[in-house]
């Protein structure tokens, strides 16, 4: 048997939130290992992923996917090493992409389970090289099908869906305009990123300054956040406008409509006479099966450096909830990721 901890540290679903999440919705225990049996395997948590629809997953509603058990792990995307193995397709030491959860050890039976070799940064399989980079990708190139010379906006610029959307579009041949939360985040999205404007959408005229910086209209908008950015945006959208809708995180708390008149008739309205495409995606379960042509794709533009990647990287898994809930107040700068291991 491999030499490991004994004891596995997790952080379990205690509540589920009213509105935003509170640290009192998790709590955090210490319990003995599992015994591996035949078929199994004992998976060492590298890396965690924290991302937007794990507030969704915790509320007990109808959705895309089950909702988070309470007093059970709380879900997530991980990166995880075999510590121990009595499985015949994996060996202890294999690198892997799962779905193990906030935990630092799980057990698995192989289900969901995708072997990633030792990337030089394993992490970025939670990110540029994994679900969010994969979303951007397919939610772009498929739904936005990005043409030279068009008007690209694109919510939450810097995050690690943002920032690769506007990155490929600018690949692409795109004029790309990002949206994100203070000016230090506006900057690096123009300097580092190479976006064409940035509006930080905390200013008072955020509004007037979208659509100074999109005088010929916008002709794809990638959505991920909602309310107000949508708001500045619709008006601006050019007829055969493209809108490929991954999240709304703005919403994902509020437990009643936003108050006001209903605006139903004019955005359908503005979606009949523009002719607009607004289009939902679940990542896996729309393009599960294209994961291997986006990596095909994307490799090489990380590796050359053509699509640039940003990490927000927090240590130890007892952090966890914090992080989670900075996140969805936009305090991240960057894919958050908590080293675990």
């Amino acid at each position: 048997m491999t030499q490991h901890a004994s004891i596995n540290h997790a952080w379990l679903l205690a509540s589920r939130p009213d509105g935003e999440p509170v640290k009192e919705n998790f709590r955090y225990v210490e319990q003995p290992l599992p015994q591996v049996q035949a078929g199994q395997m004992l998976l060492r948590t590298h890396y965690l992923s924290l991302d937007p629809y794990m507030r969704g997953r915790m509320d007990d509603s109808k959705s895309y996917a089950p909702p988070a058990q309470l007093d059970q792990p709380m879900v997530g995307g991980t990166v995880c090493q075999v510590a121990e193995s009595q499985h015949p397709d994996f060996s202890a030491g294999d690198w892997v992409l799962a779905a193990s959860g906030w935990q630092s050890y799980a057990l698995s039976d192989g289900t969901g389970v995708t072997k990633i070799g030792h990337l030089p940064h394993p992490s970025w399989a939670l990110g540029i090289l994994g679900m969010p980079g994969f979303t951007a990708y397919m939610g772009l190139m498929d739904i936005g099908q990005p043409k030279a010379g068009e008007t690209l906006v694109v919510a939450a610029a810097t995050g690690p869906v943002g920032a690769t959307v506007g990155q490929l579009g600018k690949l692409n041949g795109c004029r790309v305009v990002g949206v994100a939360g203070g000016e230090e985040k506006c900057r690096y999205a123009i300097d580092t990123l190479g976006f064409s404007a940035c509006i930080d959408h905390h200013r008072d005229d955020f509004a007037e300054q979208l659509a100074a910086a999109c005088p010929d209209g916008i002709d794809i908008y990638f959505e991920n956040v909602g309310g107000k950015v949508f708001d500045a945006v619709f008006p601006l959208l050019n007829t055969a406008a493209r809108v490929p809708v991954c999240g709304l995180v703005s919403g994902y708390s509020s437990r009643e409509l936003p108050p006001g008149p209903d605006r139903t008739p004019l955005i359908m309205g503005g979606i009949l006479k523009r002719r607009i495409r607004m289009q939902g995606f679940i990542i896996f379960q729309d393009y599960g099966d294209r994961y291997p042509e986006f990596l095909q794709a994307m490799t090489p533009l990380v590796e050359q450096q053509k699509v640039l990647y940003r990490e927000h990287m927090v240590e130890g898994l007892e952090h966890a909830p914090q992080a989670f809930i900075d996140m969805l107040k936009g305090k991240n700068f960057g894919k958050t990721v908590v080293k675990v291991a």
